[in-house]
């Protein structure tokens, strides 16, 4: 019996810490992804962190923004927080399906974002060609399509000034420094 309550007690001293360490890399999550916008805007927002291909939800939100965490598989600090159109946005670009029509979004990126590409939105990592992009912080609006005539198009922008990133694909974007 007393061997039975001592194996009983380290399984839920175990399970215990796994519960602490799965809340600190939760609690490490969040803050990141609240770094991507205002305080105002990023302390009510749901946190998703991408996981096995799929958003888990690491807390709810409470103000219709959303935020994500830094890709530690991304070459840069690139955690972003949005609206809900543009969340419906990236989940298209995600899924590989055309943006929904008619919701123009906003997003933040303010601890900047580093891209494998600024023409290709699916390349995953910096290649010989590929147009390797490092933004500073900065603001997106995305879905706009018809808003960003006359903006730099080119594959190598001048990041300090507005530009557009994936020109000429169903998800470019307008991307806007703000330092």
């Amino acid at each position: 019996m007393k061997r039975l309550l001592t194996v009983a007690a380290l399984l839920a001293a175990g399970s215990l810490i796994a519960m602490q360490a799965a809340a600190a890399d939760d609690a490490a999550l969040i803050k990141s992804a609240e770094s991507a916008a205002p305080a105002a805007v990023a302390g009510g927002a749901a946190v998703y962190a991408m996981e096995k291909g799929a958003l888990r939800t690491v807390r709810e939100g409470t103000n219709g923004f959303w935020c994500m965490p830094d890709n530690p598989a991304s070459p840069g600090p690139d955690p972003m927080c949005g609206d809900a159109n543009s969340k419906e946005w990236l989940m298209a670009l995600m899924e590989k399906k055309a943006p929904p029509k008619g919701k123009v979004g906003f997003m933040y990126m303010l601890a900047g974002g580093s891209d494998a590409s600024n023409t290709d939105p699916y390349a995953t990592k910096p290649e010989q060609g590929n147009d390797w992009v490092t933004t500073g912080p900065h603001v997106m609006v995305v879905n706009a399509m018809d808003s960003m005539q006359g903006y730099p198009a080119q594959a190598k922008p001048d990041t300090s000034k507005p530009y557009v990133m994936w020109a000429g694909t169903p998800y470019a974007h307008l991307m806007i420094p703000v330092k």
